[in-house]
């Protein structure tokens, strides 16, 4: 079981995560994880099967700054909103200190001429690990509940 105050920073942590994501900036979003991390953005299905296929993959924090990097400077999209929605976060601590955390998560995208849609949920599969007194995701697993693919997927989820 986690602590009162253990449960209190993950519940900040996931916070400042959709925070970061929804209202930016978005080139602070890299500092919640470890230098060397994993992040996926991969089906239920392929989760399930322990295929190595993600939609997104990044490998450390480098790769997830190149990613915010190509979404500002590169990528061409309309532009939009998103809402992420993260709920029943949860977490239990590892022998090695390090939190195994889930959560239900879904994005609320919104283009400035459309009504609101739900673009994508799922959970996160997560090792948030402390780093100078600071929780950060050491492996954040998105793990998306549909087999089919949203093509407006730019931003990470």
């Amino acid at each position: 079981m986690l602590s009162l105050d253990a449960r209190a920073g993950l519940e900040d942590l996931y916070a400042d995560y959709a925070a970061r994501l929804d209202d930016g900036p978005l080139e602070t979003w890299p500092e919640l994880f470890t230098e060397e991390c994993e992040y996926l953005v991969v089906p239920r299905d392929n989760y399930e099967r322990n295929l190595p296929i993600a939609v997104m993959r990044c490998e450390s924090i480098a790769m997830l700054r190149d990613r915010v990097r190509a979404v500002l400077e590169t990528v061409m999209y309309e532009p939009r909103y998103l809402r992420h929605h993260v709920t029943n976060v949860r977490g239990r601590v590892r022998e090695d200190g390090a939190i195994d955390a889930r959560a239900n998560f879904s994005v609320i995208e919104v283009l400035p001429d459309e009504l609101p849609r739900v673009l994508i949920t799922g959970k996160y599969v997560d090792r948030v690990v402390r780093v100078n007194g600071e929780l950060r995701f050491a492996q954040k697993h998105c793990v998306f509940d549909s087999v089919l693919v949203p093509n407006t997927i730019v931003l990470p989820v």
